[in-house]
């Protein structure tokens, strides 16, 4: 009996670990501190930077927040997803609904509770950013264009927050949220490609279903090479350090993005192309340590 205890005790955590993205958390957070170490508030010590409270509290916040969007997109989504994700919704379904609706206000107070020790202004911005998430999870994500433009504003809304905290709005730093946006709304309009059948059945209004796979796979070729204008102001117009490995590589990336979806017909392809965009995100946000290497070392040191 208490083996069996403690097997489902282990599937109903991993289940919560699947419903919030633990992952995409743990990504998110390490994000926000890199961006405000290395180009935020890089003229400070890492040490100020790592020991602030408000910034320890934003992050939490933050991180509060965006778990209890990943849980509500996952409520309305549960349908859709038992078709586009067998495995990963019986995973995700050792969490019951009601529990999942208990932990995401409990979340989202959490979030609050956090903000308020930042300021009053951080309290009505995450007020609004959960609003916002609610509303496009209950009603925006069915709606045509609206649905991918708003997704990829509200994962990059985190971002905007450290924005405000440091007061920093260099062009730079335009540059680079542009380019993060264009790719997650790439993602985005990819994952309608993926999960086209689990959307027809369920009346999602998608660009590939409702204009056809070749449209997307067109709207994504001009995206791609969009993304490649902030490249280039951003390797040849801005100092990044040796960032620039990593825009080199994106490139590459992207123009195998470009060739794998012109031959992609079925789901494990777009699945590929999801994953190939995820890990150009990831490896974006670790290659922050590579802006300025020895003024890493001087700071720590």
């Amino acid at each position: 009996m208490a083996s069996i205890y403690k097997k489902r005790l282990l599937l109903k955590i991993l289940s919560f670990i699947s419903v919030i993205r633990g992952y995409n958390i743990l990504v998110l957070v390490i994000a926000q501190y890199l961006t405000s170490i290395f180009i935020l508030a890089h003229d400070l010590p890492v040490r100020q930077v790592l020991f602030d409270p408000n910034l320890f509290f934003m992050v939490l916040a933050t991180a509060s927040v965006a778990a209890s969007g990943y849980i509500i997109n996952n409520f309305y989504d549960s349908e859709k997803d038992l078709i586009n994700r067998p495995q990963k919704t019986m995973l995700d379904r050792f969490v019951s609904q009601r529990t999942k609706l208990s932990v995401y206000f409990l979340l989202n107070m959490f979030g609050i509770f956090f903000a308020s020790y930042i300021s009053f202004r951080a309290v009505v911005f995450f007020s609004l950013y959960i609003f916002a998430i609610w509303f496009y999870s209950h009603r925006l994500k069915k709606i045509l264009f609206i649905n991918n433009l708003v997704a990829s504003v509200i994962t990059i809304t985190p971002f905007f927050a450290v924005f405000l905290y440091y007061k920093n709005f260099d062009t730079v730093i335009l540059v680079h949220a542009a380019f993060l946006y264009l790719i997650i709304l790439m993602r985005e309009m990819v994952k309608d490609l993926e999960n086209m059948k689990g959307d027809l059945v369920q009346g999602y209004r998608t660009i590939p279903i409702v204009y056809g796979e070749n449209l997307s796979k067109g709207l994504l070729t001009v995206l791609t090479f969009l993304s490649m204008i902030p490249v280039y102001f951003l390797i040849f117009t801005f100092e990044i350090g040796k960032m620039y490995y990593f825009f080199y590589g994106a490139v590459a990336l992207l123009l195998l993005f470009l060739l794998i979806l012109y031959f992609s017909r079925a789901k494990w392809q777009y699945l590929l192309l999801h994953n190939l965009l995820k890990f150009i995100i990831v490896a974006g946000v670790f290659s922050i340590l590579l802006i300025d290497v020895e003024a890493l070392l001087s700071r720590v040191f």
